[in-house]
C-alpha cells in the first residue's frame, strides 16, 4: 500500500514557475514508477510526465522542454518543475505511484493566469 501527498500547487501568471512535490509512505518508493497526470475542467485526465526507479523519464508532448521531473529515492518524494507556465496547463495535478497497482494522490491545484 502506498500512500501519496501532494504539494506546491497554487496561482501564477503565464510565463512563471511553479514546483510540485509528493511525498510517498508505506511501501518500498523505489520499485515504482513515479508520475504526475492533470485533469483540467471538462477534459480526461492526461499523463504529464513519468520517471522510472532508475531515472529514465517520459513526457507529454505538451510539456516538453518545460516541465521536468525528478524524484529522491531516500526521501521517497518526487518533484515536478514546471517552467514557461501557460493558461492551458490549469488543471488539477495527481501524483501516482505504478506498480502492481497504481496508487494516486488527492491532487493539487494549478492556476495559469493570461
Amino acid at each position: 500500500q502506498v500512500q501519496l501527498v501532494e504539494s506546491g500547487g497554487g496561482l501564477v501568471q503565464a510565463g512563471g514557475s511553479l514546483g510540485l512535490s509528493c511525498a510517498a509512505s508505506g511501501s518500498i518508493f523505489s520499485m515504482y514508477i513515479m508520475g504526475w497526470y492533470r485533469q483540467a475542467p471538462g477534459k480526461q485526465r492526461e499523463l504529464v510526465a513519468t520517471i522510472t526507479s532508475g531515472g529514465s523519464t517520459n513526457y507529454a508532448d505538451s510539456v516538453k522542454g518545460r516541465f521536468t521531473i525528478s524524484r529522491d529515492n531516500a526521501k521517497k518524494t518526487v518533484h515536478l518543475q514546471m517552467n514557461s507556465l501557460k493558461p492551458e496547463d490549469t488543471a488539477v495535478y495527481y501524483c501516482i505511484a505504478r506498480g502492481t497497482s497504481v496508487y494516486w494522490g488527492q491532487g493539487t491545484q494549478v492556476t495559469v493566469s493570461s
